[in-house]
C-alpha cells in the first residue's frame, strides 16, 4: 500500500522513509503540508503519516482539509509529534487524526500503527465490495433485494445457533457469523452470467436449460476464487466463494456443481443451502404461490440427511417463530418476476 510520508525536517523523512521501505511500504515523500494536499487530492494515497509541526500548513490543519474532503475513501491518518498531553490529544484527535506516534519514532511501533490503519482501510473496502456485488446481483432480478434480505437474516440466525453447540466450537465465532451475514447475499452472484432467456423466463425450464441455470454456482465460485486469490488478506472473499460454489450441494451427495456431501461441503454453503430454499419455498413464484410455514417446515425435515445437514434442521426448527417473523418484515414484492426457477421435472426448490 501507498503511504504519503510527510516532514519537513530531511534527516527525519529519510529516517522514516527507510524504515517504510523495509516493511514493503511503497513510500511518496512531502515536504510540506501543501505539497501533502496537494498530493491528498490526486487520490492515490489511503495511508498518511504527517509530522504536526511544519511551515505553511500544519499536520493537523493538513487532517482538516483531509476531513473537508467530498470524494474518494476514507484516509487513515497518523501524527508524528512529540507534543504530549490531553490538551494536544484533544487537539489532534478533534482535527481528523486518527492515531499519534511519539518522536523519537520507534521503528515497531510505528508498523503496528500502520497495520491497524490497513485493516481499518480493509473493512471499509469489503463493504463497499460486498454491496457492489450484491447490487450487481439485483440488477438482473427485480425481486432480488428482498431475497438477499431474507436470507442475511436467516444465515445469521442459524450461525449463531450453531455456535453455541458443542459440535460447531472452533468453527463459528462472533466473527463468523458477521462474515455470513455480509456474504451470503452473494450466493447467487453467477446468475449475472446466466442469459436474460434462461433466468428471467417466465415459467418453468427445460431439463436443458436447466443445466445451464446450474452453470451459475461455477460463475460465481471461480470469479470469487479469482478476486480472493488476488486479494488473499480479504476472508470476506474465501467465504463468499465457499457459498457461491456449495449452497447447491445437498448432505447426500446429489446436489451441484461438485456433488460434495456431509462436511465436505463447507459449512458456510450449508448454511445458505437450508435458508435459501426456505425462502423460495415461502415466497410466490410465477409457477406456484407461495408455500404455507407448515409446509416448508415439512419440507425441511423430510431433508434433514438427504438435502440438508441434520444440525441445520434442528437449528431452523429451534428457531422457526424468527423465520415466520422474518418472511413477514420483508414481504416480498409481487412483481410476477422469478427469482428461482426448476426444471420441468423437478421440486420448486431455488436452483
Amino acid at each position: 500500500m501507498k503511504v504519503l510520508l510527510v516532514d519537513d525536517d530531511e534527516i527525519t523523512l529519510e529516517m522514516i522513509r527507510s524504515m517504510l521501505d523495509r516493511f514493503g511500504y511503497d513510500v511518496v515523500a512531502a515536504r510540506d503540508g501543501q505539497e501533502a494536499w496537494d498530493l491528498v487530492r490526486s487520490g492515490q494515497f489511503r495511508l498518511v503519516v504527517s509530522d504536526w509541526e511544519m511551515p505553511q500548513m500544519t499536520g493537523v490543519e493538513l487532517c482538516r482539509l483531509i476531513r473537508q474532503r467530498q470524494a474518494g475513501g476514507y484516509i487513515y491518518v497518523i501524527l508524528l509529534t512529540s507534543r504530549s498531553g490531553t490538551r494536544n490529544v484533544i487537539e489532534g484527535l478533534s482535527s481528523g487524526a486518527d492515531d499519534f506516534v511519539t518522536k523519537p519514532v520507534h521503528p515497531q511501533e510505528l508498523a503496528v500503527r500502520l497495520r491497524t490503519g490497513e485493516r481499518i482501510l480493509a473493512l471499509e473496502s469489503r463493504d463497499v465490495i460486498i454491496f457492489a456485488l450484491a447490487k450487481l446481483a439485483e440488477s438482473r432480478d427485480r425481486e432480488t433485494g428482498a431475497h438477499l434480505e431474507r436470507i442475511r437474516e436467516y444465515s445469521k440466525i442459524l450461525a449463531q445457533t450453531l455456535a453455541g453447540q458443542d459440535a460447531f466450537v472452533g468453527q463459528i465465532d462472533g466473527e463468523y457469523v458477521e462474515l455470513i451475514y455480509l456474504t451470503s447475499p452473494l450466493h447467487d452472484i453467477g446468475k449475472v452470467g446466466i442469459p436474460d432467456n434462461i433466468l428471467l423466463k417466465p415459467g418453468r425450464l427445460t431439463d436443458q436449460e436447466f443445466g445451464i441455470m446450474q452453470q451459475h454456482t461455477v460463475i460465481g465460485g471461480e470469479t470469487l476464487d479469482a478476486a480472493a486469490r488476488l486479494h488473499p488478506e480479504g476472508g470476506f472473499l474465501w467465504m463468499a466463494r465457499d457459498i457461491a460454489w456449495s449452497h447447491h450441494e445437498k448432505f447426500d451427495g446429489s446436489g451441484y456443481p461438485r456433488h460434495l456431501s456431509g462436511s465436505e461441503i463447507p459449512l458456510c454453503g450449508r448454511i445458505v443451502a437450508l435458508a435459501d430454499v426456505y425462502d423460495a419455498l415461502t415466497t410466490q413464484r410465477v409457477y406456484k404461490p407461495p408455500f404455507s410455514h407448515e409446509r416448508a417446515r415439512q419440507i425441511l425435515i423430510e431433508g434433514a440427511g438427504k438435502h440438508f445437514d441434520p444440525h441445520l434442521v434442528r437449528a431452523f426448527l429451534e428457531n422457526e417463530e424468527r423465520f415466520v417473523d422474518i418472511r413477514q418484515r420483508h414481504t416480498p414484492q409481487q412483481c410476477g418476476t422469478p427469482v428461482c426457477q426448476v426444471p420441468a421435472s423437478g421440486l420448486p426448490l431455488c436452483p
